[in-house]
């Protein structure tokens, strides 16, 4: 009778961490995914900030060079 109690104590525990086992895998793939996906959406910041720079740097080229212009024409 010990025996079969023991058994099952055994098989019970076995079975408990084979279920945390999978747990613990799902969760480490699910963070290794998440990571990844915040890498990217990162340097899809950076793509857009540089671009954004671009456009600012370019309307203000633009914006002085219209002012010497206005500022030529006015003399």
């Amino acid at each position: 009778m010990r025996w079969i109690t023991s058994v099952r104590l055994i098989v019970a525990v076995a079975a408990a961490l084979s279920a945390a086992g999978c747990g613990l895998g799902e969760t480490a793939a699910t963070s290794a995914a998440g990571a990844a996906s915040e890498a990217q959406q990162a340097q899809q910041a950076k793509a857009t900030e540089a671009s954004v720079q671009q456009q600012l740097d370019a309307a203000s080229r633009l914006d002085a060079e219209k002012r010497e212009a206005a500022e030529k024409e006015s003399q």
